[in-house]
């Protein structure tokens, strides 16, 4: 099977180019790169991670939801927990709705969403996760032996928790 090198961008459709651009830029630090009239590319400069908020003609206008095939949400790395700790401080701060961070079996993740309702999260793994995920690019495991090693793992995160 072909390798692909990584995830290249993301295209989410927004109701209001203005709005969804303030909050790219002001609150998660991406930069405007072009503009296309109803198109926008932003690019992170830390990690050069770029997202296209686009308005198409005629779109709906909806809210987003979640409960529509589709997208259900958009996870972005953090390093760590405290770096969790200071986003949640920088959310608040600019009046976006977040939820308490969540301390899960293999990391922990604060949830919150853009204007248009798309929900977002912050993830930072542990050391348990980062170990397996080291593990994963380094042993030549069968599809099989990769699920029953996630398996173990799993159990294993559980029963430390």
């Amino acid at each position: 099977m072909p390798a692909f090198a990584g995830i290249n961008h993301l295209a989410l459709t927004v109701r209001d180019l203005d709005v969804s651009t303030r909050f790219y830029r002001d609150v998660l630090g991406f930069v405007v790169v072009l503009d296309t009239g109803p198109a926008r590319v932003c690019i992170h400069r830390a990690t050069g991670f770029t997202i296209a908020l686009i308005r198409p003609e005629g779109g709906t206008g909806e809210r987003f939801s979640a409960l529509r095939t589709g997208l259900d949400h958009l996870g972005l790395a953090a390093a760590s927990r405290e770096e969790l700790v200071v986003w949640e401080e920088v959310l608040q701060a600019a009046g976006v709705p977040c939820s308490p961070i969540q301390d899960m079996p293999l990391g922990h993740h604060l949830n919150f969403v853009d204007p248009d309702g798309i929900a977002l999260e912050l993830q930072a793994p542990n050391a348990l996760y980062l170990a397996a995920l080291a593990e994963l690019r380094t042993s030549p495991m069968s599809d099989d032996e990769v699920r029953a090693r996630a398996a173990q793992l799993l159990e294993a995160a559980a029963a430390s928790s």
